[in-house]
């Protein structure tokens, strides 16, 4: 996963199917992005034509919440963060519990956010 660069309104389909659309017809950003994200095995279609993430799917949308969860603790240590992302980053050793409350980045996690950014600035 880590060569496939999505583009927002390809990981907001994404968000739009996990959060419960049936068909690609019913949004304009699930249809425009449909035939790629099913190329990429992200989406599967049922015979009823309805849409659902499939594995990849939703451990992509996993991944882009802990980098947004990163970010966010880099510039707030206070971030509210979803239970799931904590027990991951922590159990990665991506952050720490800081003892007045909150966590802060360890220097992996910090180095996991400079490579993402240098990723991000190579394309």
């Amino acid at each position: 996963m880590k060569d496939q660069q999505l583009t927002i309104d390809e990981l907001d389909a994404l968000e739009f199917i996990r959060r419960g659309a049936r068909t690609d017809r019913y949004n304009a950003c699930v249809g425009r992005n449909a035939k790629k994200l099913a190329g990429l095995k992200l989406i599967q279609y049922a015979r009823n034509g309805s849409v659902a993430l499939t594995d990849k799917g939703t451990q992509e949308l996993f991944l882009r919440r802990c980098i947004a969860a990163l970010q966010a603790l880099q510039a707030d240590p206070l971030a509210p963060l979803d239970a799931d992302v904590v027990h991951f980053l922590g159990r990665k050793s991506h952050i720490a519990v800081r003892e007045e409350g909150g966590f802060t980045l360890t220097d992996k996690g910090r180095e996991s956010l400079a490579d993402i950014a240098g990723q991000h600035g190579a394309r």
